[in-house]
């Protein structure tokens, strides 16, 4: 797209938006219509000059808007001198040609401009190649419009041909370079496979939602993490992942996921996948929902409906509602309050919510933990290393040639010291004699 100007080397491209309500004052759920698109663009760096809005029933095959409003959209571009118009979904090639044709203005759809702000905000390299791959298949099947002006210089012998063998050639790289991607992508994805195999075992937590709902500044202000902190739409789509330590012995890795958003790119769906395997398999959802937005409700389905197409199903999910200092006293949202899953009001301004996050992460790790009691020699100072290192001791006594040690724990720990040979029961809290335990503080 490349209208992006943050440098002022260059001025920002002027823009005029499109879009289509299926019925009058559908759009947008009392917000000025294409409001959502304008930051979009804005984002990208475009200087948005007005927005056209078409009421009709579906859809024009051939235009998206209609021949008549299509009349309408070029006259407002050419008044207005708009380089670029932006529509509000997705295009077909046919489409894209058709109003490019029509208007004479270079036309640009919803996934174009959703891409193209990834490219910017892409930092870490296995980033940038999801987002490269997600381009290329969204602009494969659209290539034939580069070299449209081919046909304007009359068609026929030496024109036509070089013309249809570039594009060919073009084609074949672009069809190389996603192969390669791809290739490349799919290692990304076998290597994650491996780093949640090696640290199967522990709890993982991921936070999900709408872009711009303050993932990010939530996720700093549990872990320190220093991710970039923007009022904008998408101010970063890389994963990060840190470990929230409340003791030695309870932990828990929690990972920051690129936001979603309405009308989301499918390339950037399929592209991202091994990105976002994060919320498929994470034992714990933090949906993070911004409660001051009039479209909340809205943009929580949204996130939904993508987390059930990639198969996600955690144990547990919270739904936080964040930005809660914004929210100028208006209540919960009905829908929400009947959602059925927990729910916490949170503000990374004030701290609200915050204190009780965490107390229901720990919650939920102490939930999966077990009681037991492990008997190993005496003189065995590893095993009670081990335990230290990985449960919580509550108490230990001695008789003469063992230790017998209660201890708080995942099952998996309880599991490996089983496979050593070490003897171990499970039990209630308190059943070990208190006479002989030297309780642990």
């Amino acid at each position: 797209m490349a209208v992006r100007s943050t440098d002022g080397s260059r001025p920002a491209e002027r823009a005029l938006l499109v879009g289509i309500e299926h019925k009058a004052g559908e759009a947008g759920g009392g917000r000025e219509p294409l409001e959502e698109l304008a930051r979009l663009a804005e984002t990208a760096g475009a200087e948005v000059l007005g927005r056209v809005v078409q009421v009709r029933p579906k859809r024009d095959s051939r235009t998206y808007v209609g021949s008549g409003k299509v009349r309408e959209v070029a006259e407002r571009a050419k008044a207005l001198g708009a380089d670029v118009l932006i529509f509000d979904d997705s295009l077909t090639p046919a489409q894209g040609r058709n109003l490019e044709r029509q208007t004479g203005v270079r036309v640009i759809d919803r996934n174009e401009l959703i891409l193209d702000i990834f490219a910017l905000r892409a930092r870490t390299a296995v980033a940038k190649n999801q987002v490269e791959l997600a381009q290329l298949e969204y602009e494969l099947p659209r290539l034939t419009r580069l070299w449209e002006h081919l046909s304007r210089l009359g068609g026929g012998i030496g024109t036509r041909g070089p013309g249809e063998t570039q594009l060919e050639v073009d084609r074949r790289r672009v069809r190389d370079r996603i192969r390669k991607l791809k290739e490349r992508l799919k290692k990304v994805e076998e290597d994650t496979r491996v780093r949640r195999q090696a640290r199967r075992g522990m709890l993982t937590a991921c936070l999900v939602g709408y872009t711009n709902a303050g993932k990010s500044s939530l996720f700093n202000r549990l872990t320190s993490a220093g991710v970039l902190e923007e009022d904008r739409l998408f101010a970063t789509v890389d994963s990060t992942s840190r470990v929230l330590v409340f003791s030695d012995a309870r932990r828990i890795i929690l990972s920051d996921t690129v936001g979603f958003i309405r009308k989301i790119p499918p390339q950037l769906i399929a592209s991202f996948h091994a990105t976002l395997e994060e919320a498929v398999h994470a034992d714990l959802l933090l949906h993070v929902a911004d409660v001051s937005d009039a479209e909340v409700f809205g943009q929580v389905e949204v996130v939904d409906r993508v987390l059930e197409g990639l198969g996600a199903r955690p144990e547990e999910q919270i739904l936080l509602l964040n930005k809660i200092d914004r929210a100028d006293g208006r209540g919960l949202p009905p829908r929400l309050r009947r959602r059925g899953v927990d729910i916490l009001a949170t503000s990374v301004v004030t701290g609200e919510g915050l204190d009780e996050l965490k107390e229901r992460i720990l919650r939920f790790i102490e939930a999966r933990e077990v009681v037991g009691e492990v008997r190993f020699p005496l003189a065995d100072e590893s095993v009670r290393a081990f335990l230290h290192r990985h449960g919580e001791v509550s108490g230990e006594r001695f008789d003469e040639v063992a230790t017998r040690v209660r201890v708080r724990m995942k099952p998996r720990y309880f599991e490996q010291l089983r496979k050593r040979g070490v003897e171990v029961s499970f039990v209630g809290a308190g059943e070990l004699g208190t006479e002989e335990v030297e309780v642990i503080e």
